[in-house]
């Protein structure tokens, strides 16, 4: 599949301007005036020597809100779902039962049961660690709980990070090991968007801790899990290959909080502030950091990852995310020679599936992702919530 190049991008918006048209877009950092004005719907625009060279399959079905796929061995996949459950899919049959639920869950809106992770050491230790919301507002709060799977039950060990401000909406919590083997957390302004300025809080953070819960000696607050503010609502962390850099998704404001759109691809470096409330879109501070890409209209982005696979060789080394609002699997490519610059993306096509939060890629190779259909901002077909799979066109 050929990747749809910016000068396609380039004459549609000077189509667009030549007919009075005017759409603020998607802006990537460090390009060309021209090239900065792209909008989702021309970023959705497919050339016709494009050639879809993958198709999209259901693997599983009737979930709730499935909110984090990941796989414990090649035939083994554990999810969870907003409501508080982790269920296994083993041979690609969904148990009908939960390995574990969490009664004090509270998922009202957007919080929940929500990131989950494997241990560095999974395979010796059967550890897993997952964020969960619970309380109501204005006293609820996410919290990190280390799990040990049993195979056939999940059995709760205990908390290890507990009390991180959270609410209905701007819940965060995604998770996910660098290759440090540290644990990062993504966290949510819990809609008090003052506390991502404030170093006492863990709210609109990337946190990073050790598996036991203490805080790590070289983060870059003493004594504090805070690893990076002036978060809104990161729900993506992936590292990008041969760099190590890690590489997050962010919401941008709504009508409440901001001007919409503005969503953002940040590279994230310790000790650095990434703006959130004091700046957002295309504004800018000193001392504050400007995202690699923005998104408006807005794409809602999710869970993101790197692909290292063999089967698809078209996004060999390439960030993939899912899009809530996009509705669709985004695909960004990195610069070679340059790790930390952009330098094309797409809206994958043919994947009309609703919106995508959840991605991950699996053991063969294959890119599963999970529908949020349920979620109250979508359309549920029957059979939602789903995970599908891309596969090769050629596979039976």
């Amino acid at each position: 599949m050929k990747i749809r190049k910016y000068s396609l991008v380039i004459l549609v918006v000077v189509l667009i301007i030549g007919l009075g048209i005017y759409w603020r877009g998607q802006k990537t950092h460090q390009v060309s005036p021209l090239q900065n004005i792209i909008t989702k719907e021309i970023a959705q625009l497919k050339g016709d020597d494009e050639a879809v060279d993958y198709k999209v399959e259901s693997f599983a079905e009737n979930l709730f809100v499935p909110w984090e796929i990941v796989f414990t061995s090649e035939r083994r996949i554990l999810l969870t779902e907003r409501d508080g459950k982790i269920r296994a899919i083993e041979n690609g049959i969904l148990r009908p039962d939960p390995l574990i639920s969490f009664s004090e869950v509270s998922s009202k809106d957007e919080e929940g049961l929500m990131g989950l992770a494997l241990d560095p050491h999974y395979s010796q230790n059967k550890l897993l660690y997952a964020c969960l919301a619970y309380g109501n507002q204005p006293d609820m709060f996410d919290k990190v709980v280390v799990l040990e799977d049993k195979n056939s039950f999940i059995e709760l060990k205990g908390a290890i990070l507990d009390r991180i401000p959270a609410a209905e909406f701007h819940a965060g919590c995604r998770l996910g090991f660098g290759p440090d083997e540290k644990l990062y957390i993504t966290t949510g302004d819990a809609t008090k968007k003052e506390l991502a300025q404030d170093l006492n809080s863990l709210a609109g953070k990337i946190l990073r801790i050790n598996t036991d819960g203490t805080i790590p000696t070289d983060n870059p607050f003493p004594n504090s899990p805070v690893y990076s503010l002036g978060h809104r609502n990161s729900q993506g962390i992936a590292w990008q290959p041969g760099s190590g850099l890690l590489v997050a998704t962010e919401h941008g404001p709504t009508v409440f909080d901001g001007p919409p759109g503005g969503d953002e691809i940040n590279i994230i470096k310790p000790g650095l502030n990434y703006g959130w409330p004091l700046v957002s879109h295309e504004k800018n501070r000193e001392g504050l950091i400007a995202p690699k890409i923005i998104f408006t209209p807005a794409v809602a982005p999710a869970a993101a990852m790197f692909y290292s696979g063999t089967v698809f060789p078209q996004f060999k080394n390439n960030f993939l995310f899912g899009g809530l609002k996009g509705e669709g699997v985004f695909h960004v490519v990195f610069s070679a020679e340059n790790p930390e610059s952009i330098i094309e993306y797409e809206r994958l096509p043919d994947i009309n599936v609703g919106r995508v939060r959840a991605i991950t890629e699996g053991p063969d190779g294959l890119i599963y992702f999970s529908t949020s259909n349920k979620d109250g901002r979508g359309s549920a077909k029957q059979g939602d919530d789903r995970i599908y799979r891309l596969v090769p066109k050629t596979s039976q």
